[in-house]
């Protein structure tokens, strides 16, 4: 991801700034996807696991990127509290 755009990107309901997932945050996601144990913030169940994706620097929320796109709508934002096994911060 284009590191000016990454600079520039924020969660659109807290405004709390942005930054790609790390490799570990993002195999434990994919780990809990795999198990049927994620939803959206609007509750949808999340069936299919990303390949990137950014969380905002408080940890609390994560948005996927969609073919080098950052999906960055509140609807589809991923709650970390929901994520038993999620690396703590480094």
């Amino acid at each position: 991801m284009d590191k000016r755009l990454l600079d520039i990107l924020c969660c659109p309901v807290s405004k709390t700034p942005v930054r790609l997932l790390g490799k570990s945050e993002l195999d434990a996601l994919n780990v809990a996807i795999g198990q049927g144990q994620v939803d959206t913030v609007a509750g949808i169940p999340v069936r299919a696991p990303l390949t990137e994706g950014l969380i905002t620097i408080d940890r609390k929320v994560i948005y996927r990127i969609d073919d080098g796109i950052p999906v960055m709508l509140p609807e589809e934002g991923i709650g970390t509290p929901q994520l038993r096994d999620f690396p703590a911060a480094a």
